[in-house]
C-alpha cells in the first residue's frame, strides 16, 4: 500500500491511486458481465436450445460450464459474446459458471416452462390485493419451483434495451407471494400442480412484464407501429428528452399548484380546531349515507365524520379499518391520528389501526376526501367496517358531511410511460433473447374508447412479438399467445344498448384468427364497481387449460361454446354451436330486424342449438349475445366454461 512518506509528493500519490483504480476497472480487467435475466434461481425453457450471452472485452475468451462440464467458448463481438446451451429436459437444480478474467457461478437453475405475463393492471395486480379474499392462498404459497422475475418499469422511446436496470428470480413462498402477479401465479400454480403427477413437477418461470393503464400501442415495437402513423408519430415525438422533461415538469407543477391551493384553503386542516379533532362540534354538518355518491357535481375537498361506540374488548381487538373504494383520494384519521391515505380511486382501502389508538366508549373516524373531476363518493357494494376479519362493526349508514374547499377540475396528466413504443423497448425487448413457452396477456381496458382500432393493432403486436422472439432467441413460431377477454364492468342496463366494452371484447374475439392463440372469457367474473376484479383464480385456471391445449398439446376442453352458424327458421333465428349447451337464467340474447333495433329475445334450448324469436319482429337478421358493459353470462358448456360475447347476422 502506498503511504505518504518524505519524498513522495501528493501529486505522485494521486497518480498512483489513479493507476490502481484503472487496473481494477472493468475496462482493464475485462470482467465478464451477465444480463439480469441470467442469474441465480432462473428458470430456462426446457427442450429448447438456449443462447446464453453477456458482455466482455474484445480480447477475452469466455468459457461456459454446465454443472462443471465445459460446453464451449465464445469471443465477444462488439463487446457482446454468446454461446448455445443444448436443449435440456425439465429438471434441476443445475449450476452454470462463466470463466474469463473473472468467474461468475450461478446456482439453483431449473429447466421448465417460462411464460411472459404481460398487459396492464389486471395482469400486474399483486397477490397482496387478494389477501382478504383468498388468505389461505398467500399463507400456503410454498412453491419453490414457481419463480417470478419482475421486470423493472422503465420506458425507452429511442432503442430496444438490451438489459434491465435490476431484477432477480424469486420463488413463491409465504414471504414473497404478495408481490407475485395474482393471475400469473394462479396460472402457474395450476400448470405446476397438473405437472406433478406426470413429470414430478415442472418448474414454471413467470416473466412479470405488466404495467397498469398501458394501452396496446405502448407494447408495440417501432416495426409493428409502421402501419399506424398516428401512433408511430407520437412515439417518435417522445424521443425528445427535452420534451419529456418539459411535460414532466409541467405536470408536476400543475399538480403541486392544484393540490397546494386546496391544502391552503382547506378549512378542515387549517381551522383552529381541525376537522379530524375529537373536540370539533359537527352538529351542524349535513347527513351523508355511506356508501354512496354526492348527488351534485363537486370538485375539491370534503370531509366525513362518524363517532362509533366500542366496548373495551372491541377497542383492544380491532386492528383494521375498511373503507371500500373512495373517489378519488383520501386521508383517514382515528381519534385525531392519521392512520392511512390513498392517492387514487382503485386500491381497496384497508388501513391498519395502531395499537392503543382505540378506546372503550366514543371513537371518532374522520375522512378527508379529495375529488378531482366532479363525481365523488364511496363506492357501493364494498366493505365498510371496523374491527377484525372475523368480528366486524358495520360502518354503513349515516355519517356527517361538510365541504371544505371547492376547486376547478384537475386537468389530466400526460402519462409518458403509456405512449406508443416505450414499454416494448424498455420492458419487452430484453426478454426476447430467452426462449419462452408462450405469452399470457390481460389488457384492453385502456383501449376501450378506441375499440375500432384495437384488433389490427393487437394482432400486429402478436405477430411482431413472435418475430422478435424468433429473431433474437430462435423461438419457433407461432409463439402461443393466450389472452383474457375483458371482464364485465359498470352498471347493468335494462334494455339492449351499444357498448364500447362489448366492442373491445368483439375485437379481442376477432383476434383469434391468429394461429396458436386462445382467449379466456371473463364475462362472469367481473365486478360492476371495480375495474380490477378480485377473482383471478378462476381466470388463472382457465388460462392454464388454454395453455395445456394450445402450448402443451393436451386434449382438454379449454373454451366455451363457439358459434358455428346463424340460419333463419321461419320468423326465428337458429343458432348452432360446436358443443352441448347449458343455458342459465338471465337476459343476454338480443335480436333485431333490418331496422337495427335490438330487443330481448325469447330463447329455446335444443341441445347444441338455440332458437331465438320475438313477437314484434318477423324478419330477423341480427343477433347479439352478452353485448353490454356488464351483461348477464347465461351460456356455458357442460364443463362450466362460458361462451364469449358475440355479434352475428344472416349472410
Amino acid at each position: 500500500m502506498w503511504q505518504l512518506k518524505p519524498g513522495n509528493s501528493v501529486a505522485g500519490l494521486r497518480q498512483a491511486s489513479l493507476c490502481i483504480a484503472l487496473l481494477l476497472s472493468p475496462l482493464v480487467m475485462a470482467d465478464i458481465s451477465l444480463p439480469k435475466l441470467i442469474s441465480d434461481g432462473m428458470v430456462l425453457q426446457r427442450d429448447t436450445a438456449i443462447t446464453l450471452w453477456g458482455w466482455a472485452a474484445a480480447d477475452e475468451t469466455v468459457e461456459v460450464r454446465f454443472n462443471g462440464k465445459a460446453i464451449g467458448q465464445a469471443k465477444p463481438a462488439s463487446g457482446r459474446w454468446q454461446l448455445k446451451l443444448a436443449a435440456q429436459p425439465a429438471g434441476g437444480p443445475y449450476q452454470l459458471s462463466f470463466h474469463g478474467h473473472n468467474q461468475i457461478t450461478l446456482q439453483d437453475i431449473y429447466f421448465g416452462d417460462v411464460w411472459v405475463a404481460s398487459g396492464q393492471s389486471n395482469m400486474e395486480m399483486e397477490m397482496a390485493r387478494l389477501a382478504e379474499a383468498y388468505p389461505q392462498d398467500l399463507t400456503a404459497a410454498s412453491y419453490p419451483l414457481i419463480r417470478q422475475f419482475k421486470v423493472p418499469q422503465h420506458y425507452n422511446f429511442k432503442t430496444p434495451q438490451q438489459d434491465f436496470s435490476s431484477g432477480q428470480w424469486v420463488a413463491a413462498s409465504p414471504d414473497t407471494i404478495s408481490e407475485f402477479s395474482a393471475l400469473a401465479f394462479y396460472f402457474a400454480r395450476d400448470l405446476f400442480e397438473h405437472s406433478v403427477a406426470e413429470h414430478n413437477g415442472v418448474a414454471i418461470g413467470i416473466l412479470n412484464n405488466a404495467l397498469g393503464g398501458s394501452p396496446v400501442e405502448a407494447w408495440m415495437s417501432e416495426q409493428a407501429l409502421q402501419p399506424f402513423p398516428d401512433a408511430l408519430a407520437e412515439a417518435i415525438r417522445f424521443r425528445d428528452d427535452k420534451l419529456i422533461q418539459a411535460v414532466t415538469e409541467a405536470d408536476k407543477a400543475k399538480n403541486a399548484n392544484w393540490y397546494g391551493d386546496l391544502q391552503q384553503r382547506d378549512a378542515g386542516l387549517n381551522s383552529k380546531t381541525p376537522w379530524y379533532s375529537t373536540a370539533l362540534d359537527d352538529s351542524n354538518w349535513a347527513s351523508f349515507s355511506v356508501p354512496g355518491f354526492r348527488p351534485e357535481a363537486f370538485t375539491g375537498v370534503w370531509w366525513l365524520r362518524k363517532t362509533v361506540q366500542l366496548t373495551a374488548k372491541q377497542a383492544a381487538e380491532a386492528n383494521t379499518l375498511r373503507l371500500g373504494s373512495i373517489v378519488d383520494a383520501d386521508e383517514v384519521y382515528i381519534n385525531g391520528t392519521l392512520v392511512g391515505n390513498t392517492t387514487y380511486q382503485y386500491p381497496p382501502r384497508r388501513y391498519a389501526i395502531p395499537e392503543n389508538l382505540l378506546k372503550a366508549g366514543s371513537n371518532l373516524l374522520a375522512v378527508r376526501i379529495t375529488a378531482t373531476n366532479g363525481k365523488t363518493g364511496l363506492m357501493p357494494d364494498k366493505p365498510y367496517w371496523l374491527g377484525t376479519d372475523n368480528n366486524k362493526l358495520d360502518l354503513t349508514g349515516p355519517w356527517k358531511m361538510h365541504s371544505s374547499a371547492e376547486a376547478e377540475l384537475l386537468p389530466g396528466d400526460t402519462f409518458i410511460r403509456w405512449k406508443p413504443l416505450g414499454l416494448f423497448n424498455g420492458l419487452t425487448a430484453p426478454l426476447t433473447y430467452l426462449p419462452v413457452k408462450g405469452v399470457i396477456w390481460y389488457q384492453g381496458e385502456s383501449n376501450v374508447g378506441q375499440y375500432e382500432q384495437y384488433q389490427p393493432r393487437f394482432t400486429a403486436m402478436i405477430r411482431d412479438w413472435r418475430a422478435k422472439w424468433a429473431q433474437n432467441s430462435g423461438q419457433q413460431q407461432p409463439l402461443p399467445f393466450l389472452f383474457v377477454q375483458l371482464a364485465n364492468y359498470l352498471e347493468k342496463t335494462p334494455q339492449p344498448t351499444n357498448s364500447h366494452w362489448a366492442g373491445l371484447r368483439e375485437a379481442q374475439r376477432q383476434s383469434l384468427t391468429e394461429a396458436n392463440t386462445a382467449m379466456v372469457v371473463a364475462i362472469d367474473v367481473g365486478e360492476w364497481n371495480d375495474i380490477h376484479p378480485v377473482d383471478k383464480k378462476t381466470l388463472g385456471q382457465r388460462l392454464a387449460l388454454a395453455a395445456r391445449a394450445v402450448a402443451l398439446g393436451e386434449d382438454v376442453p379449454y373454451q366455451g361454446p363457439q358459434l358455428l352458424s346463424v340460419q333463419p327458421q321461419g320468423n326465428k333465428l337458429l343458432l348452432s354451436f360446436d358443443q352441448q349447451l347449458v343455458l342459465k337464467p338471465g337476459q343476454s340474447f338480443a335480436i333485431a330486424g333490418s331496422d337495427g333495433k335490438y330487443r330481448w329475445a325469447q330463447v329455446q334450448l335444443q341441445g347444441k342449438q338455440l332458437l331465438l324469436s320475438h313477437a314484434d319482429i318477423t324478419a330477423l337478421v341480427q343477433v347479439r349475445y352478452a353485448w353490454a358493459d356488464n351483461p348477464d353470462a347465461v351460456l356455458y358448456n357442460t364443463e362450466g366454461l362460458p361462451a364469449s360475447p358475440f355479434t352475428a347476422q344472416l349472410k
